[in-house]
């Protein structure tokens, strides 16, 4: 299986990257391939709404999205890696998941899977209900097979994540597919 995880970290050395390279290594040890696309330092602009692209592109706009657009297009998974900043996914990561209008109906029709691996400096039982919700929203709605979330509560730093039983949950989340 080919897998799309789309980083939505700013920071490449940051809890959620940990994460995410245990989730690879368990993919890879099961025979999947991974990609990991830089979501926060790629050029992507915000949807500004002009419905130019028909909800089935060409968007208008000229950045990188459109290079992500065939590789999630030509993917059977896509991981959305985020840290929680305020309650839901980071900007840059939501600035891509806006674009996806351009091409929401091709996402539709793929049927791809999906994961969520995020991490929180919080572990209030309560942290990530936004997150999930809008998660679930996303896999409801794209059509998504949900395969999974991995929600590292009281990750705040490399040493607390690397101290966690999260690191396992990606691993074998990534290692059961």
């Amino acid at each position: 299986m080919k897998i799309t995880i789309l980083m939505g970290s700013p920071n490449r050395n940051g809890s959620t990257n940990i994460l995410v390279n245990e989730f690879v290594r368990g993919a890879e040890e099961a025979g999947h391939s991974c990609e990991i696309v830089d979501v926060c330092h790629a050029n992507i602009h915000p949807c500004t709404g002009c419905v130019a692209c028909s909800y089935e592109g060409p968007c208008v706009q000229k950045d990188d999205e459109e290079t992500i657009r065939g590789k999630l297009l030509n993917t059977d998974m896509v991981v959305f890696a985020t840290p929680l900043y305020y309650y839901g996914m980071s900007a840059q990561l939501k600035t891509l998941v806006d674009r996806f209008c351009a091409f929401n109906s091709s996402l539709n029709r793929r049927h791809l899977k999906s994961a969520l691996i995020t991490v929180a400096w919080n572990a209030d039982d309560w942290t990530f209900d936004a997150l999930s919700a809008h998660y679930r929203t996303l896999v409801r709605y794209i059509n998504f097979e949900d395969k999974g979330m991995v929600l590292g509560y009281g990750c705040g730093t490399p040493g607390m994540t690397k101290r966690s039983r999260y690191m396992r949950e990606a691993y074998e989340l990534g290692k059961g597919l």
